[in-house]
């Protein structure tokens, strides 16, 4: 079986870093992405999705540190749906993307949307002057 998302998008804003109970970080944002279509009237049309992004670990903590609103962002993951129960006791469900892998699309130094080409989803790759980070380890290096 397999279960995996490729999102580029760009930040709603900055990534929320809190710690489970048991110590390990977890990083929630929200992330958009757009597509632009011709409607009926013959107008061009963009509709915008969001996308909840949660990571763990040393992941979680590069996201909080580097990532900011308005970037463009690589994210690569598994989609999940949980359950949980509101205040009053009703069931609900949460369906959010478990990043495994973050790119961040954004030059260091620049504005967000600077990114417009197709980074392509080689792993362990990103666009020479871009930053590319796994959460697929413990002791993973920031590279700069």
């Amino acid at each position: 079986m397999i279960n995996k998302v490729i999102l580029i998008g760009n930040l709603g804003a900055a990534p929320e870093v809190r710690s489970t109970q048991a110590g390990m970080p977890m990083a929630t944002f929200n992330i958009a992405t757009s597509e632009r279509r011709k409607g009926q009237d013959g107008q061009m049309q963009e509709q915008t999705e969001w996308h909840k992004i949660v990571a763990w670990d040393k992941l979680a903590e590069i996201c909080g540190e580097y990532l900011h609103k308005g970037m463009k962002v690589y994210i690569e993951g598994k989609l999940q749906t949980r359950k949980w129960q509101d205040k009053d006791g009703h069931d609900r469900w949460t369906t959010e993307i478990i990043a495994r892998d973050m790119k961040m699309l954004t030059p260091k130094g620049g504005e967000g949307g600077g990114y417009s080409g197709d980074p392509g989803p080689a792993a362990g790759s990103a666009p020479s002057g871009y930053d590319s980070y796994s959460g697929g380890g413990v002791g993973t290096d920031v590279p700069f």
